[in-house]
């Protein structure tokens, strides 16, 4: 499975369609590519993804584990973020967008800074998502509250 979705996040023309179920591994591509974007993989951004990973899909330790490694090869690997997004956009109903938005904004400001290069990459993503800056803000700001709590 891996090798397939390799391929359509690598090829310009993918002949591979995804499923529901790959906006799964898109999604967690995506925060690792979001906590690597500032060039420092931090513990507390792992941590955050795997949080995330095991709220959002109900998995426990060792299968959210497994689903992030997963993910930080293809991340590795795929070139192209605007795969993942097309991705999740498939898997993930509009309404639920701003979720993935919060998600983001966890694993970036999980190590306690605000990146220029997280920012930048997570509003392409927003956009990309269809889901606008001031909603994206407000989702910045919920994640906020929420790590000050």
């Amino acid at each position: 499975m891996l090798d397939a979705l390799i391929g359509f996040f690598r090829n310009p023309q993918p002949d591979v369609t995804l499923s529901p179920a790959d906006g799964r591994i898109a999604l967690a591509a995506l925060l690792v590519r979001v906590a690597r974007a500032d060039n420092n993989y931090d513990p507390s951004e792992v941590a955050a993804i795997l949080d995330v990973l095991k709220n959002r899909y109900s998995l426990d330790e060792a299968a959210a584990h497994a689903l992030q490694k997963e993910a930080e090869e293809l991340e590795a690997k795929a070139p192209d973020t605007v795969r993942f997004t097309r991705a999740i956009k498939e898997a993930v109903p509009y309404e639920d967008r701003r979720t993935v938005v919060q998600a983001l904004w966890r694993v970036a400001l999980a190590d306690g800074e605000r990146d220029h290069q997280e920012d930048r990459l997570i509003r392409m993503v927003v956009s990309l998502l269809g889901v606008n800056d001031r909603d994206s803000a407000l989702c910045r700001q919920k994640v906020l509250a929420q790590m000050s709590a």
